[in-house]
């Protein structure tokens, strides 16, 4: 089976200070974190180093296809329960 993103939720996970998603490869859920500072790269043309949670949020619901590319690619490599997704990720 291949990886699917069939729940668009998210939430900002504050102790990871990453946004969390959900991933399913047929009936198991596979959980991604993505860090707050890979978020912040991607929104460069906001010239900030750190985010908010709801700017953390808008910062990935606008790179959600890209965002899930690179997990599909992470989860290709081995197959875990749970993945946290760094700026060297997003190259």
């Amino acid at each position: 089976m291949t990886l699917a993103f069939l729940n668009p939720s998210r939430s900002f996970d504050e102790v990871k200070k990453a946004v969390r998603f959900i991933g399913h490869d047929g009936m198991f859920e596979v959980r991604f974190f993505v860090e707050a500072g890979a978020l912040a790269r991607a929104g460069a043309g906001t010239g900030k180093s750190q985010l908010s949670e709801s700017e953390c949020l808008t910062a990935f619901d606008a790179a959600r296809r890209s965002i899930h590319d690179v997990a599909r690619e992470a989860y290709s490599h081995g197959r875990r329960t749970d993945y946290t997704l760094t700026a060297a990720d997003f190259r």
